[in-house]
């Protein structure tokens, strides 16, 4: 009877190891998100912030994270760039932050894992303080697609090459989706019905102000094309939300990539953006001693590989492999955020997961609101964290697929108004 009284007392002491309870738990060492914030998303090469280079943008979201945490800077002990395009990142990163008020003592470098540039940083971040490395760190994803990139200029060495799937890591994303589109049988209609949605949503959301406390304005210098004119503009709202878009408008758009087929379009495939965000972490301990607000719990994130052919498939083996690790289900999320590199794959993802569309992307995605590639992992935190706080719920669960096939998927809880 001891034995069994005692059994019964250490259950209810001993943490559920399993599903929501575990984790929905709040513990001292839990890696917790105390700001998340992030800057409008422009249009590349021809909006806001064209002329912005990646530098002044990387600078100007670590000046507006320490304006709006109110943090000593000397806390945060690293800081990781995710970052696509930009040979320079870490260089960057490194004299931005201290030019911004971090002191030398606050380390910096970049990651690239493409599309999931931001998360892994997230990640990297969350898994130093987990581990005990540092108590405090800063992610960002940031990224100028205005000022073009990297690419491969020249084929891979010849031994390389005699691997298909090597080979096939040289696609262009646009061949990918019409490689995903093909491969799966998924319509031109389909593409264009889902893109209109994702535009409805994104033009809904705008118009109710729901971005607006995610967003942080960011003043810069836009040159006149035709002038060389330059003048200070203050951005506060997403250029790429184009209101009215239909079905029937979409329908009408010539296909983007007509060498590898005709059902991606630049209506159904996500638009090149510039914009950076920010995501501010420590551990709960050190959130509660230094009175900072604790918006959400890190709970993890994973990647999985994928054909490289059909790197769009990549969230379809990430979010189960994830949802898996913490002993959830589909039905345990309360919001998705899955990049919407193009129609082809955010169709085919949701479909294959069977995932609640009403849950998934409610303020539209990529095709909509644009994807600079860097920022988009830490993008989709923001604006995932800000609808749970609106619909007081409480799990986020973000993906995207990642060029030369892979999938990265991250699950976080929101604390706040719950």
């Amino acid at each position: 009877m001891a034995t069994e009284r005692l059994t019964s007392i250490l259950s209810h002491l001993t943490p559920n190891k399993s599903g929501l309870s575990a984790i929905t738990q709040q513990n001292p060492d839990d890696v917790v998100i105390t700001l998340a914030i992030r800057s409008p998303l422009t249009k590349g090469f021809k909006g806001g912030l064209k002329d912005t280079p990646l530098d002044f943008l990387v600078y100007t979201i670590l000046k507006k994270v320490l304006e709006k945490s109110n943090i000593d800077p000397q806390m945060v002990e690293d800081i990781s760039l995710g970052n696509v395009n930009n040979g320079k990142a870490a260089h960057i990163v490194r004299a931005a932050s201290l030019a911004a008020g971090f002191p030398t003592t606050s380390a910096a470098s970049s990651v690239n894992r493409f599309c999931s540039s931001g998360l892994k940083a997230v990640q990297d971040i969350a898994n130093q303080i987990s581990m005990g490395s540092i108590e405090c760190g800063l992610a960002i994803g940031a990224e100028s697609m205005s000022e073009g990139g990297d690419r491969l200029a020249s084929p891979f060495h010849p031994e390389i090459l005699k691997s298909q799937d090597a080979a096939d890591c040289m696609q262009p994303m646009g061949q990918t989706s019409e490689n995903v589109g093909k491969d799966f049988d998924i319509s031109r209609e389909a593409q264009d019905r889902y893109a209109a949605e994702s535009f409805a949503r994104a033009e809904r959301a705008q118009k109710a102000g729901w971005f607006d406390d995610e967003i942080v304005p960011i003043t810069t210098t836009v040159k006149d094309p035709k002038t060389g004119e330059e003048k200070e503009v203050t951005l506060t709202k997403d250029e790429g939300p184009r209101w009215g878009t239909t079905f029937e408008s979409l329908s009408k758009v010539r296909p983007a990539f007509s060498q590898y087929g005709d059902r991606s379009t630049g209506g159904n495939s996500s638009q090149v953006t510039d914009g950076a965000a920010a995501i501010l972490m420590m551990k709960r301990s050190k959130a509660l001693a230094m009175n900072q607000p604790i918006l959400a719990k890190f709970v993890g994130a994973t990647v999985a590989g994928v054909a490289p052919r059909i790197m769009g498939i990549g969230p379809s083996i990430a979010i189960p492999k994830l949802l898996s690790k913490h002993n959830l289900t589909k039905e345990d999320i309360d919001i998705i955020e899955l990049n919407e590199a193009f129609s082809s794959m955010a169709v085919y993802c949701l479909n294959t997961l069977q995932l609640d569309h009403a849950k998934m992307n409610i303020r539209g995605g990529a095709v909509a609101l644009g994807h600079p590639l860097g920022c988009t992992g830490a993008r989709q935190i923001c604006t995932g964290l800000s609808e749970a706080r609106r619909q007081r719920k409480k799990v986020l669960l973000t993906s995207m697929c990642i060029g030369t096939g892979q999938g990265m998927a991250g699950l976080f809880v929101n604390e706040m108004n719950v």
